[in-house]
């Protein structure tokens, strides 16, 4: 083996010591680019547009906000709550999507993004849905509105009726398509993710609808039948694989504006952008959003199908009644946090009094994680079991006894 000479160890030593200051000056300065692209990752996604928000939808939790409350004109996104009220009508059976509806003069007259409806030319509830969700119609939503309400005047007093009821606290309706550009015609990005929450996770099938990149409809008026072909307004279809819908906006007043929807590994978000500067901004910067939105949020998910023992019943003809989860329970988390710990607490009582109601809270369903609560979730009585009378009593220990005679 060589020997090193005295010089040489001294030598060797330096490099050593060299090698060593330079090995901890990277990984400091590892560290410091961590930290630093770990605190820009935290402070969230880079929004030039003045208003935007992203929230996960089955929860309703805010993700990211940018002035989420401040009052914008929303343009076309004003649509969103058109379609919100078509479906409630759909779901309460007062009206249907085979209904023929025939456009009014007034209905024809909207200008801006059309589908070019002629007065008196009749098309389904369907297809008017179509054109609203697809190609952001004016003329089809004035068609479906008056459908639906009599009138677009009456129409816009149940959109604002459905906005408050959602707690909707910055908003007002002018119109039902976001046309207008008075100052009484506003919304936030926080109310746009309301209703677009509302409408994805109430009624699901809207995404038949805005998932569409392009159709044709058949318009048959007096000059004889021709073919439209719908195109979506909304780029992100092909843009963002995750993409689902939602609606697109502009107009000079409020610029451009977009509620997106994208669906990835079981989980929906609701990205809002409100004031783009320019069209590809908003479909960039909903990209953003979501991307974000991935990026940070995990889902813990308990789809409740245990079944939860019967509770004694005191009062009653029978000895016990049975109860059940009221809803799956979901936790969004953004910060990292290991939910595998997550535990489940079933709070019921011993005993009830009779009479009960189907549907009435019995107990909970109580989520915690480290000892803090994440949330929880009513447990309700199956079925309605009345108070029994004296002579049901009597009834009872008679049978009782021929059971035993």
């Amino acid at each position: 083996m060589r020997k090193l000479k005295s010089g040489e160890n001294r030598g060797h030593s330096r490099g050593k010591i060299k090698f060593f200051a330079v090995w901890l000056s990277f990984i400091l300065a590892s560290v410091s680019f961590v930290e630093s692209g770990m605190a820009a990752y935290a402070a969230g996604p880079d929004i030039t547009s003045p208003s935007a928000m992203v929230i996960e939808a089955s929860t309703g939790q805010v993700i990211y906000e940018k002035n989420a409350e401040e009052r914008r004109s929303p343009a076309s996104i004003t649509k969103i709550m058109t379609l919100l009220i078509i479906f409630d009508y759909l779901d309460n059976g007062k009206v249907k999507l085979e209904d023929e509806v025939r456009t009014s003069a007034h209905a024809q007259s909207m200008g801006g993004s059309q589908v070019f409806l002629e007065e008196g030319e009749i098309q389904t509830l369907d297809t008017l849905i179509k054109c609203i969700a697809v190609a952001s119609g004016n003329d089809a939503a004035v068609a479906a509105a008056e459908h639906v309400a009599g009138s677009e005047e009456e129409f816009v007093y149940l959109m604002n009726q459905r906005a408050a009821g959602l707690g909707m606290e910055n908003t007002h309706f002018e119109d039902c398509c976001g046309l207008t550009d008075s100052d009484g015609h506003y919304t936030s990005a926080k109310d746009v993710a309301t209703m677009s929450r509302e409408l994805i996770t109430k009624y699901p099938q809207i995404f038949d609808y805005t998932g569409i990149w392009m159709e044709d409809i058949t318009h048959t008026t007096n000059r004889g039948t021709e073919v439209f072909t719908l195109s979506s307004t909304n780029k992100l279809l092909k843009s963002y694989e995750w993409a689902t819908g939602l609606k697109t906006g502009s107009t000079s007043k409020a610029k451009f504006c977009l509620s997106a929807t994208a669906r990835k590994d079981g989980m929906d978000l609701i990205a809002v952008v409100m004031g783009a500067e320019e069209g590809k901004t908003r479909f960039a910067e909903a990209i953003t959003l979501l991307s974000y939105g991935y990026s940070v949020s995990h889902i813990y998910e308990d789809k409740n199908e245990d079944i939860l023992p019967d509770i004694p019943i005191k009062g009653a003809i029978v000895d016990k009644t049975a109860v059940a989860y009221q809803a799956p329970f979901r936790y969004l988390d953004t910060t990292g946090q290991n939910l595998d710990g997550v535990e489940k607490i079933i709070s019921l009582p011993e005993q009830v009094q009779a009479p009960v109601k189907a549907g009435d809270i019995a107990g909970e369903a109580i989520y915690l994680l480290a000892g803090n609560k994440l949330g929880s979730v009513p447990i309700i009585f199956k079925e309605d079991i009345p108070e029994a009378a004296y002579k049901d009593f009597v009834r009872r220990a008679f049978q009782e006894f021929l059971l035993t005679a």
